[in-house]
């Protein structure tokens, strides 16, 4: 038998609103990195550094921070 025969089944993590408001908040960076390419030019390079923050942080902030990474080893 697997070991993980009793073990419950989990429902709703997030209440939907809060799902909603991290996902436009998730959103909102990933745009804004897109964004500030608009305002990237040879001379300037600070809009391509924030827009590699603004995208790493979109990223990082679910995966990490909100994220289960660290369940892999839970029974």
């Amino acid at each position: 038998m697997s070991q993980n025969a009793n073990s419950k089944v989990v429902e709703k993590e997030n209440p939907l609103g809060t799902s909603i408001l991290l996902f436009v908040i998730m959103m909102a960076l990933f745009l804004g990195a897109i964004y500030s390419l608009a305002f990237l030019t040879l001379d300037n390079p600070w809009p391509m550094a924030v827009c590699l923050g603004l995208f790493a942080l979109a990223f990082w902030i679910p995966q990490t921070v909100l994220g289960r990474s660290d369940s892999a080893g839970e029974s």
